[in-house]
């Protein structure tokens, strides 16, 4: 879940298709909010074609604290948005190449800043987007959101609580921060979990939320995606490697039976013997599944 760099760099490789043409446009270091004396910035790409563009949020691994939005916004050693005539693409740019506009949001870490201070970022990133979605040419109406491991955490509460889980903070006020499509990466679901892994618990849960899940499991519940479960929540699709020891793959099995049982619109994609993170050709097969989740859950249909 946790070393961010590594995250975004090696899960994407050959989603572009040598017949699109690279053409977006990139708007970096967009301040979407200042709480404190912390000043919050995410990048944009957004496809030069006719908009207005749904847009998918996207947020970093790295245990709630470390990682950079600019893991997702610049090819690594593997070239997570694929390559075409030598050039190299990342996240943001592989997705605006298939039709989408895309933001790498920053937000607060732990353990100076604790939960709930990062999805309250998160919310207020889509909130900022949705409010602006005319300036950078987006469709206010469909908004994905997209993270890996604690990013995914982060995506996956996104998709299933809106305004009556108390997360929205104060800014953008009276702008929904729901989102209508979930891609979650290994994303913790459960955090009481960790609490049977004592140095997780302490090396990773305590900065974030405080504590330790046995001496206040309420809080460990009010943090995990599977307790805001129901039918409103946002289709969801979840990809995990099956031999991930750092974020198990229990999370992902009983976030995905409690979508299902909700009637939510869920697919889990296991990557078989994969861990934390895979390369190879499984970065091509995790990624066809992505794009073809969002192109069947977030594009308009097409008007006849």
């Amino acid at each position: 879940m946790f070393r961010a760099a590594s995250l975004a760099s090696i899960l994407l490789a050959g989603a572009a298709h040598a017949a699109e043409p690279a053409e977006f446009t990139t708007s970096p270091d967009i301040t979407y909010a200042t709480v404190g004396d912390v000043k919050l910035k995410l990048d944009l790409v957004t496809p030069k074609g006719p908009g207005p563009h749904p847009c998918i949020v996207c947020f970093h691994g790295g245990a709630w604290k470390a990682g950079n939005r600019k893991d997702l916004t610049k090819p690594a050693i593997f070239a997570p948005g694929g390559k075409e005539k030598n050039q190299e693409f990342s996240l943001l740019e592989m997705l605006a190449r298939k039709g989408y506009a895309a933001a790498s949001v920053s937000y607060r870490l732990a353990p100076e800043h604790k939960f709930p201070a990062q999805i309250e970022d998160a919310k207020t990133a889509v909130r900022f987007l949705r409010t602006n979605a005319k300036k950078y040419d987006l469709d206010a109406e469909r908004f994905g959101a997209l993270g890996f491991s604690s990013g995914g955490h982060l995506a996956a509460l996104l998709g299933v609580t809106d305004s009556t889980a108390g997360f929205d903070g104060k800014l953008c006020p009276g702008v929904s921060s729901q989102v209508q499509v979930v891609i979650d990466y290994f994303g913790p679901a459960q955090l009481s979990l960790f609490a049977e892994s004592p140095g997780v618990n302490e090396s990773f849960m305590v900065p974030l939320l405080g504590k330790e899940c046995l001496t206040d499991p309420k809080l460990y519940a009010k943090a995990s995606p599977i307790e805001y479960v129901t039918k409103s929540a946002a289709p969801t699709l979840i990809i995990h490697g099956n031999l991930d020891f750092i974020v198990p793959i229990i999370h992902s099995e009983r976030f995905y039976d409690k979508l299902k049982a909700a009637g939510v619109k869920t697919e889990f994609l296991v990557m078989k013997g994969k861990t934390h993170g895979w390369t190879g050709n499984a970065t091509e097969v995790s990624a066809k599944a992505l794009v073809k989740f969002l192109d069947e859950n977030l594009k308009k249909p097409v008007k006849e």
